[in-house]
């Protein structure tokens, strides 16, 4: 953070950056409104949680929706929206990235903050190093991304991600949840299977002095874990023992052998995800698969354990060579129709994580239903990360993250038009429109 102070203040002083972004130390991200009580009224509401209203009102009041219907008074003093032809969804949540982590990964190390030396770190936590002024956060709520998990990377055990909403000025003021999921990676994984490929740890052999091998690493830290939170609960029954030492790392992971936090592991092909499954039925974990290339391929197995999936390669190129051209693209339809449990990711570097309404809206050309479309990216994704009761419809009591369009959401001609995170109203002025702005007169 201190080396981005520097640099803006630097900027500054050679008058490189435009006033708007001076005053807001570098900024890209304009500041979101107060909360207070918004009536979008005449719009057509997709709720995502049941029936379309073709004229109907949606009531915000304290960051949360009070209302919402066809025949809904409009409370008094409430600021009126007329969306007359326009469409009103819930905000979209991507899952598969590390924006506010990672900024410009080549060449600016600085602004790289995503993963942590050595093998185990259950205690680095996303939340802490999130930073609120990334270019990525405008760009991404400008199409409809109003709330991601972004989660770090690059160890067998990476820490927790984090589930934050796109508006705001520090983490805590942005947080919805601060450590949603734990990342673990098993050596071979294949990486979270977006279009670059890789991001799972490497696959090193057993350690020389011991013969353990990475696998066995893991096992070995969670089993410290129980025996770590054993000991604190025997503790806690007779203060006569010995007080057990705290451990950062092992606290770090007991919501996550008590069952209470998920764990993404990364893997793509069959043989990947079985090893996943199966580490997590030994170890007694709440799997996400993330990247589920092949999963298409085993849903029997995935439906048997309830395992959850992340889709993270519906743009990517078919793996095989005798692959269909269209095989990634309708992997989200097959698996709906099997009753796999899954949400859809960009699969994209965090500056394209912006393009998650189009690969949704590429996989419901192939098979995958409208509506399945977008309930991939809004309300599936709430219900695999167990905040399904806050975010993801356009419910009576969810925050409020809502998005009015002139169109379909999930289609790449349509604009947003007016966008309220955390019952906020958030302006969508971001890095594109400024340089677009800036560069459109010139010769």
């Amino acid at each position: 953070m201190t080396h981005r102070i520097r640099l803006v203040a630097t900027l500054i002083a050679a008058g490189l950056l435009p006033s708007a972004v001076q005053a807001q130390l570098g900024s890209y991200n304009p500041r979101p409104g107060a909360q207070g009580t918004f009536a979008i009224r005449n719009g057509h509401i997709y709720p995502v949680n049941g029936p379309d209203i073709a004229n109907g009102t949606v009531i915000i009041s304290g960051g949360k929706i009070t209302a919402v219907g066809a025949n809904v008074a409009v409370p008094n003093g409430a600021t009126v929206i007329d969306a007359s032809g326009l469409s009103v969804f819930p905000g979209m949540m991507e899952t598969s990235n590390s924006v506010g982590l990672a900024e410009i990964t080549e060449g600016a190390n600085a602004t790289v903050d995503n993963s942590e030396v050595g093998r185990l770190n259950p205690n680095m936590h996303a939340f802490w190093a999130f930073d609120p002024h990334s270019a990525y956060v405008g760009v991404s709520r400008f199409v409809g991304i109003t709330h991601i998990v972004t989660a770090p990377t690059g160890s067998l055990i990476s820490g927790s991600a984090a589930l934050m909403n796109l508006a705001g000025d520090t983490p805590p003021q942005m947080a919805v949840v601060q450590n949603i999921a734990m990342t673990m990676s098993l050596p071979g994984g294949g990486g979270r299977g977006g279009r670059g490929g890789g991001g799972g740890a490497a696959a090193p052999g057993a350690t020389p002095a011991t013969g353990a091998t990475p696998i066995d690493s893991i096992k070995t830290i969670l089993r410290d874990a129980s025996a770590y939170a054993n000991s604190f609960a025997a503790y806690n029954k007779d203060k006569t023992l010995p007080r057990p030492k705290h451990d950062l790392a092992l606290d770090a992971l007991l919501p996550v052998i008590n069952g209470t936090m998920p764990v993404m592991f990364p893997a793509d092909n069959m043989a990947a995800i079985r090893e996943v499954v199966a580490f997590a039925e030994e170890m007694k974990l709440k799997p996400i698969i993330m990247g589920g290339r092949d999963a298409w391929r085993m849903t029997d197995d995935l439906k048997q354990h309830n395992v959850p999936v992340i889709i993270t390669s519906v743009l990517s190129l078919p793996s095989g060579a005798d692959d269909p051209y269209d095989l990634n693209y309708a992997a989200p339809g097959k698996l709906a129709a099997a009753g796999v449990k899954f949400a859809i990711a960009a699969g994209e570097p965090n500056p394209d994580i912006r393009n998650l309404p189009f690969v949704a809206g590429m996989a419901s050309a192939f098979g995958l239903s409208r509506e399945d479309a977008l309930r991939s990216v809004t309300l599936w994704p709430a219900q695999i990360f167990g905040v399904g009761d806050k975010l993801g419809s356009i419910e009576v009591g969810k925050i409020a993250n809502i998005v009015v369009s002139d169109g379909d959401m999930l289609e790449a001609r349509t604009n947003t038009k007016y966008l309220f995170i955390d019952g906020r109203p958030v302006p969508l002025d971001n890095k594109h429109l400024t340089l677009y702005n800036q560069f459109k007169d010139r010769p």
